[in-house]
């Protein structure tokens, strides 16, 4: 991800998303809906991204996490100056604004992919993809993975093929302490539905409800 303080030549993946309205919308009841479809956006592009990427996962100090301004340090081209040399870390800890939303989701996000032992080296299997829905799930060892990257339809019992058994919610950025508006109860477990065609390979129809514009990582209970 780019980010315009530390590398210069463009601007950062939530700034093409949210540009100028991050300053003057990014307090909580003053969102508008730029500032609610990058929030949204920009959790499903980071979840992708962390979950199916081989090798580390490097996320700058950016403006998503409460730093609006570039960085500058003190140069010639700047008179020395050392006024934007600095990091603002008030703005992502104020849970008044925005910021913290993106933050807590970082932490959250990077502790269920470490749930996975060795997820780097653990290779990831697509279950379902549609375009014309926009709905893609997939899975990486224990963690299975479903998007909705549709902007305006949600899906009522979505279901796909998976190992029979109940699964869990592990991470939702739908959920309302992402920013989200909590359209799913994260606290059910969902069933997969019993196919006697697709007995013999121990699979069945996951079926979920999946908001617009929105993600969910689940893991099948080892009790069953």
């Amino acid at each position: 991800m780019s980010h315009d303080q530390a590398l210069v030549g463009d601007k950062t993946i939530i700034f093409r998303l949210i540009d100028a309205d991050m300053y003057w919308h990014f307090k909580k009841g003053d969102e508008n809906y730029n500032v609610e479809r990058g929030i949204a956006l920009h959790k499903m592009i980071r979840l992708l991204t962390a979950s199916t990427i081989n090798g580390g996962y490097l996320n700058f100090m950016g403006n998503e996490f409460g730093h609006p301004e570039w960085i500058d340090f003190p140069r010639e081209g700047n008179g020395w100056s050392y006024k934007y040399a600095r990091r603002q870390w008030n703005l992502v800890d104020n849970h008044e604004l925005c910021y913290h939303y993106l933050g807590d989701f970082d932490r959250q996000m990077l502790k269920t992919l470490k749930l996975q032992k060795d997820i780097q080296k653990t290779p990831v299997t697509e279950i379902w993809h549609n375009d014309g829905d926009q709905v893609l799930a997939y899975q990486r060892g224990d963690l299975l993975f479903v998007f909705n990257f549709s902007y305006n339809r949600s899906y009522t019992g979505y279901g796909f093929m998976v190992r029979q058994g109940a699964y869990n919610v592990l991470l939702n950025t739908d959920d309302v302490a992402f920013g989200g508006h909590g359209l799913n109860d994260d606290s059910v477990r969902h069933f997969t539905v019993y196919d006697p065609l697709l007995a013999r390979d121990n699979k069945g129809w996951l079926k979920l409800y999946l908001p617009a514009r929105s993600a969910v990582v689940l893991t099948r209970s080892k009790e069953d």
